[in-house]
């Protein structure tokens, strides 16, 4: 292998396929990154066999061949060259990669490519095309409500469900549930659902490029990963085994009180009242008072804490239905609130002991069922 590529290219190729690399493993290929020469282009993949991110970048090749790389090592090197062309040659016999750019030359150890486990090919056949940015927004707001908890895998991942015109994600950590559709551009022949893991999904938002106007979300026949193809860059996440909840019986189906306030003066309250409530159990109260003919409605958010203090913001609120005292997780609160694209949300409660929702008023495409916390005296 002989190539020619542009310092700035090859990093940030390195940059995107090196947070799949495996940090801890048995196996010391995976460690390392490969790369190979791919029809006139340079190839860069990663995997920790769970998740695997792969590159094209241009690059001139003066003789094909591939190796893997140590992903830090050559990341490191790479940031430290100048910023011109960065030129390597691989010796097969010794699978040594001689790295110069510049008055830098470097050789780098690497093991055998034929070591490496194999990756999807760049043709999967067709997918299902997804906008980009309805792709990010989706991800941004239902990743974050997926657990961290590794005794309940199922939790972990986010379900995907294409049906028709319409994509859902769902996720839920046993105390929250985030859902948000949106419309697809073109029909699906026939539906589909899978648990795709919730770090899988935040990878591909954050490496989704600016200049893709779609991704091609594939399900390959063994029925047991998925793929999401761009122009220049793929990644592909094993799914989850297991049965997702059913979560349409977690949203409530009425309410006793709809209270419409602003999104920014609700965060800046949860945010206050996280300083104090994030020191004991993160619960806030939450005190709803419907308004008079003269005088609008009011919630009051407050957090306590027994070591340094307390903290109570007050917000005017349109608030239709009956006054209650109810307490939520503060940091379930504001991250939602920090999702949320709409200027105004409405929180539609019951009972203090009954799910809250909040829906983002004037977009019907999201919905997040936040559990109750016990008031205590």
């Amino acid at each position: 292998m002989k190539v020619s590529v542009l310092q700035e290219n090859l990093a940030k190729g390195l940059n995107i396929v090196s947070r799949a690399v495996s940090p801890r493993s048995t196996l010391p290929v995976l460690s390392n990154v490969l790369v190979a020469t791919d029809e006139g282009r340079l190839r860069l993949s990663a995997t920790n066999l769970e998740l695997g991110i792969t590159c094209w970048i241009g690059a001139k090749i003066e003789e094909e061949g591939s190796t893997t790389v140590p992903a830090r090592t050559f990341t490191e090197l790479v940031g430290t060259l100048s910023d011109q062309q960065v030129e390597m040659s691989l010796s097969v016999r010794t699978q040594t990669l001689n790295v110069h750019s510049g008055s830098s030359n470097t050789d780098l150890k690497c093991i055998d490519s034929q070591e490496f486990p194999p990756m999807p090919t760049s043709d999967l056949g067709d997918g299902t095309p997804i906008n980009v940015t309805d792709m990010k927004e989706m991800i941004q707001q239902v990743a974050f409500a997926a657990s961290t908890d590794e005794a309940r895998p199922i939790l972990t991942g986010v379900l995907v469900e294409v049906n028709g015109e319409e994509l859902t994600m769902a996720s839920a950590d046993g105390f929250r549930l985030s859902v948000r559709q949106a419309n697809l551009s073109a029909p699906t022949s026939r539906p589909q659902s899978a648990v795709i893991p919730a770090r899988a999904l935040s990878e591909l938002a954050r490496i989704i490029s600016d200049g893709d106007q779609v991704v091609d979300m594939i399900f390959p026949p063994d029925g047991s990963r998925v793929v999401f193809q761009m122009q220049d860059i793929q990644l592909m996440s094993q799914l989850i085994d297991g049965t997702f909840p059913d979560y349409e019986q977690i949203i409530p189906n009425s309410r006793e009180t709809r209270s419409v306030l602003s999104t920014s003066s609700f965060l800046k309250a949860c945010k206050q009242a996280e300083i104090f409530a994030r020191e004991g159990s993160h619960i806030a109260r939450i005190n709803i008072t419907p308004g008079g003919e003269l005088k609008p409605g009011s919630i009051m958010i407050s957090g306590q804490s027994e070591e340094t203090g307390s903290s109570q913001s007050e917000m005017d609120a349109s608030i239709d239905g009956t006054p209650l005292l109810i307490a939520f997780n503060v940091r379930f609160l504001r991250e939602v609130l920090e999702v949320v694209k709409t200027p105004e949300i409405a929180l539609e409660t019951t009972v203090d002991t009954a799910p809250g929702v909040i829906r983002p008023v004037g977009d019907e495409n999201f919905l997040h069922v936040i559990m109750p916390m016990h008031l205590g005296s």
